[in-house]
């Protein structure tokens, strides 16, 4: 019987990577899901958490608390936007009206590497890409989810691809959130020193849970016409499909 889930897609991803939102669809489901998304979901309220300002996250929380069920699985293509539910939640609602609801769905939300591995216990999906990778481990991935394993047993299995390591991987990215824009120096210094890590191991790809390190790590490679792409786990794992 397929598992019903239902389908949060962060801001990043609805706004700026569309496609990845689609191919998480399709690639739940391929690993035996029924996919339902409500149309009427926003943003989890990360941004106005992160900056300090709580009265308006708890309203934006709030609101996903209402778009999202206590009985099904909630999946979400990032890492950073399970842990502020999984997480930052717990400031905004404990012991508030909606304490019991907000427990229920922090139990029940988890990142697409974490659902099919645990959940699903799938880990192949017919994927195919030609080339060489590193991982970027998101500092939400690593720290707030506890995801590490779970993307690199995914991409083992995708044909074709040589999954390198590189020189600190688990250092953040230099996005931050509202970090990249206070400290604007020191957040590029540390998507170069990324950026320079993989071009070490002469990668083709960097990849990630976390659209938001992507679309730090692009804008610098974009900048400087690095023969490199960024690209979420989603889009590898379905990669190649359309020759099956």
């Amino acid at each position: 019987m397929a598992k019903k889930v239902e389908l949060f897609i962060p801001c990043f991803i609805d706004q700026l990577y569309p496609e990845t939102a689609f191919n998480t669809v399709k690639l739940l489901e391929r690993a035996g899901c029924e996919v339902f998304y409500n149309p009427a979901q926003t943003c989890c309220g990360q941004p106005a958490y992160n900056a300090g300002f709580w009265d308006e996250a708890k309203s934006v929380g709030g609101n996903f608390l209402k778009n999202f069920s206590e009985e099904h699985y909630i999946v979400a293509p990032s890492a950073s936007c399970t842990g502020m539910v999984k997480n930052g939640f717990n400031d905004l609602f404990t012991n508030s009206a909606e304490h019991n609801k907000c427990r229920n769905i922090q139990r029940n939300i988890f990142e697409l590497s974490d659902f099919l591995i645990h959940v699903l216990k799938k880990e192949y999906f017919g994927a195919e890409l030609v080339g060489r990778a590193v991982y970027h481990d998101s500092c939400s991935a690593l720290r707030e989810c506890h995801i590490k394993d779970e993307p690199r047993r995914l991409l083992a299995h995708v044909g074709g691809l040589e999954v390198l390591a590189m020189r600190d991987q688990e250092v953040c990215c230099g996005f931050g959130g509202t970090f990249a824009v206070k400290y604007e120096g020191i957040s590029t210094a540390m998507t170069e020193q990324k950026v320079r890590n993989a071009q070490a191991v002469q990668a083709d790809y960097i990849i990630s849970t976390d659209v938001s390190c992507l679309l730090q790590i692009q804008s610098y490679i974009n900048k400087h016409n690095i023969p490199m792409k960024t690209i979420h786990l989603v889009d590898v794992l379905t990669s190649g499909w359309a020759n099956i």
